[in-house]
């Protein structure tokens, strides 16, 4: 097995998924093993309790089924400075290690917030235990900002963060010339890549296109047998998008550490794949 096996085996092992908080979601989070990260989401819709609450359920668990959890605080869904007290107290009761921080998807803030950056650093006066803080990056951009604003953004977020987690994209070379820009201008955080899960291709279209991924959408659009694939209902897997990566996976200027799974809830699908996949980069696969 050549090196480039070893370094995509290694972040896959170490690869997260992203889960929506739903009814139904506690009980299906079986299929993940014992001690894996789990970020979970929160959506303007819905707001952040969701959220909080699905992290409590999880920690309530027997020791058997615990995992190691990863809640989004939007900024943008925080009314102020008690209502962060309050969910920082929450985080530090459940033990939370690690905590990821958007803006949010919000059209208007709930209260005083109107981004991360100003949400950070009032956790940074209010203080905290948590030992991992990530924050997004947007490698094509984001449909209400601009791109220098976001690059000055991210870097004016660094001090308070330990990690990024890039925005879903479909072009490896989109990503990595973004990653390597925001090395040469100073980002230093280790670069956890975004990659979709396992889904169905109209709905992950549907889902790029809303979230500001247009451009590299195409990218899917062009894979041999889309229209196929479509009609016969047969799901988008992340396999192209890891082969593109590949070469640049053992860089440490770049400095990519895993791997960040959007499931869209499809927990069974996208982990069978990282399974399989994990397998394949490990020799232990048998087709």
């Amino acid at each position: 097995m050549n090196n480039k096996c070893n370094i995509l085996a290694d972040l896959l092992k170490r690869a997260y998924l992203e889960v929506i908080p739903t009814r139904t979601i506690l009980d299906r989070l079986v299929h993940i093993p014992r001690h894996a990260y789990v970020s979970i989401t929160c959506s303007p819709v819905n707001g952040l309790e969701p959220t909080l609450e699905l992290m409590e359920k999880l920690r309530a668990l027997p020791d058997n089924r615990q995992l190691k959890l990863i809640p989004h605080i939007a900024a943008r869904l925080v009314q102020d400075k008690g209502h962060l007290r309050e969910i920082m107290a929450r985080l530090e009761a459940a033990r939370v290690e690690s905590v990821f921080v958007p803006g949010g998807d919000a059209p208007q803030p709930v209260g005083s917030y109107d981004s991360a950056l100003s949400l950070l650093r009032d956790m940074a006066e209010i203080g905290h235990n948590i030992e991992d803080v990530g924050i997004a990056a947007h490698p094509e951009g984001h449909p209400l900002i601009g791109n220098a604003e976001l690059q000055q953004l991210l870097l004016e977020k660094q001090p308070f963060a330990t990690y990024l987690v890039t925005q879903m994209c479909f072009d490896p070379e989109a990503l990595i010339g973004w990653l390597r820009q925001m090395r040469e201008v100073g980002m230093t955080l280790p670069a956890w890549i975004g990659l979709p899960g396992v889904a169905d291709i109209s709905k992950l279209i549907a889902l790029s296109l809303r979230i500001g991924v247009g451009q590299s959408v195409r990218i899917i659009k062009k894979q041999k047998g889309l229209l196929k694939r479509v009609l016969s209902a047969k799901p988008y897997q992340p396999d192209d998008l890891l082969a593109g990566l590949e070469p640049c996976l053992g860089d440490e200027t770049i400095n990519i550490p895993g791997f960040h799974l959007f499931s869209f809830n499809d927990i069974e699908r996208t982990e069978r794949w990282r399974t399989e996949s994990l397998a394949k980069f490990s020799g232990e696969y048998n087709a």
